[in-house]
């Protein structure tokens, strides 16, 4: 490995020890409370150190939503080999319960976390729309084929996305004590099944 390789590797290890010690401290602290220094004590490193890869806090949430998202558009990737549309969006839904379950932290800071959201640059978040994109890309699918009726597509999206997202918070925030714990795993996949077939059915 020649030099350059060599510091371009020491490079993204740096920005990958920053990401998550800064992930780490928003999710406990909440953003707010959170400085750069903080970060920089949690990694052993001066202030000065981070500065180099991240000019403030509002571009460390950018590259940790950036993070989560490209993850999580890579979960939907497998599913364009699929033919049926309906099909595609039921696994679209069963990749996005999957990618929460597994990533709940990331899931936490992309969705959930209280954070200044209007401090994002939406015009270079690119894995942000990506992932909306696929899911209305499917929708229109649906209606395309007449398994959907005609409705307009962002909205019909919208629906969906905020309808699996809803239930899958309620999880992971474990907001579920009203079922035995026993009995929740079968529950959320026959809620997931029921909302499939209500879809089908009604839309």
């Amino acid at each position: 490995m020649g030099i350059t390789e060599r510091k371009e590797r020491e490079r993204e290890e740096m920005r990958k020890l920053i990401l998550d010690a800064a992930l780490k401290l928003f999710l406990t602290n909440g953003f707010d409370k959170v400085s750069i220094r903080n970060i920089a004590d949690e990694i052993e490193y001066s202030p000065a150190t981070i500065y180099l890869y991240f000019k403030d806090k509002n571009e460390l949430l950018f590259a940790l939503h950036q993070r989560g998202f490209a993850q999580m558009v890579q979960e939907f990737q497998p599913l364009r080999l699929l033919v049926d549309p309906f099909e595609k969006l039921v696994e679209m839904g069963r990749a996005y319960i999957r990618f929460a379950v597994q990533n709940p932290e990331l899931f936490d800071l992309m969705f959930i976390m209280t954070a200044p959201m209007d401090k994002l640059d939406k015009e270079d978040w690119v894995e942000g729309d990506q992932a909306f994109g696929l899911l209305t890309q499917v929708v229109q699918e649906c209606m395309d084929t007449g398994i959907f009726q005609q409705h307009n597509v962002q909205s019909t999206a919208m629906m969906i996305w905020s309808s699996i997202h809803g239930y899958t918070a309620l999880f992971l925030r474990k907001r579920l004590g009203m079922f035995a714990e026993c009995d929740v795993p079968v529950i959320m996949d026959d809620a997931f099944n029921l909302f499939c077939e209500t879809l089908r059915k009604g839309l």
